[in-house]
């Protein structure tokens, strides 16, 4: 989507953001080769849009273009502690039509050749149900083939018809996922799980093999492997906008588990991205504030969605 974002003065800056999208920029800066699969228009944004993330070492050679159409837009406020709240305007969104297209035989053909699909709770929201039932299939092809699911709820209830509804796409979407990075407040407010240790027992119990519950400036619970503990965040004096800090910490530990790296130094890297990300503006930082992490092993074939 567009992004507006604050500024001095009042003034907005205008990037390109989204959660999906986010993890996206970011798994490419730290060396995954990563291609976005979405739906745009044929305006000058999109094509705006489309340069950015060539520029970044996205692969958009699964872009939709719609010929009359614009992209979802979406403004950040930020409060005195540097929390975000977005407001948003996609209704009419192209992407929102990404499996109902003429070329969604051929998306959903190229997913069977990818190591590793991510998406999340907002993208199904986006599909409807015709649209997450070609998803669903699609995923399981590509599962079948030997590729894995990668998912975070990041659940927005007003991207919902109802809490009820939102429940059922994600319990369905995680019969088909092998990693859950989510966060613990979507969780609890879709299942009522009190901690981390409770939304991992319930994940474990959908079947999920690899779980990162997020508590933001508390940490990380992770269940991977031998592992079940709590992974402490990095301090951050004076937060100046928390946008994308989940997105950024998903790419750094999907990264850091591609390149061989245990769970919990993963979850360590996602931190330390994610620290750096909340002390600037906007999702996507200046390329010269990422810090010193690690790359990934080139081989690695990534695809993000929304």
């Amino acid at each position: 989507m567009i992004e507006l974002s604050p500024r001095e003065r009042g003034l907005l800056g205008l990037g390109f953001g989204g959660d999906t999208l986010n993890t996206a920029v970011y798994l490419a800066r730290l060396g995954v080769a990563v291609d976005y699969v979405t739906a745009l228009g044929d305006d000058g944004f999109s094509e705006r849009m489309l340069a950015a993330w060539r520029d970044e070492g996205v692969g958009t050679g699964l872009v939709v273009r719609m010929p009359g159409r614009l992209p979802g837009l979406y403004m950040i406020e930020v409060d005195a502690r540097g929390e975000r709240r977005f407001h948003y305007w996609r209704q009419n969104a192209p992407a929102r039509e990404l499996f109902a297209l003429p070329e969604t035989e051929r998306i959903v053909a190229a997913l069977a050749g990818y190591d590793l699909i991510y998406l999340s709770g907002i993208s199904l929201s986006l599909y409807g149900e015709k649209g997450r039932a070609v998803l669903f299939a699609a995923l399981d092809h590509a599962r079948r083939r030997g590729g894995r699911v990668a998912f975070d709820c990041n659940y927005r209830a007003r991207s919902w018809p109802t809490a009820d509804a939102a429940r059922a796409a994600i319990t369905e979407m995680l019969r088909r996922v092998d990693i859950v990075l989510t966060g613990l407040d979507d969780e609890r407010a879709l299942f009522g799980d009190a901690d981390g240790p409770a939304a991992a027992r319930r994940l474990r119990t959908a079947g999920v093999a690899e779980i990162v519950v997020k508590d933001g400036d508390a940490g990380a619970y992770v269940v991977a492997d031998s592992v079940d503990r709590m992974v402490v965040a990095e301090p951050v004096a004076r937060p100046v906008d928390t946008t994308a800090a989940g997105d950024s910490f998903n790419a750094s530990y999907l990264a850091a588990r591609l390149a061989g790296g245990a769970p919990l130094d993963a979850a360590r890297a996602g931190h330390h991205l994610a620290a750096a990300v909340i002390q600037h503006p906007g999702a996507i930082i200046p390329r010269t504030a990422m810090p010193e992490l690690f790359a990934a092993p080139a081989r690695s074939r990534m695809m993000g969605r929304e």
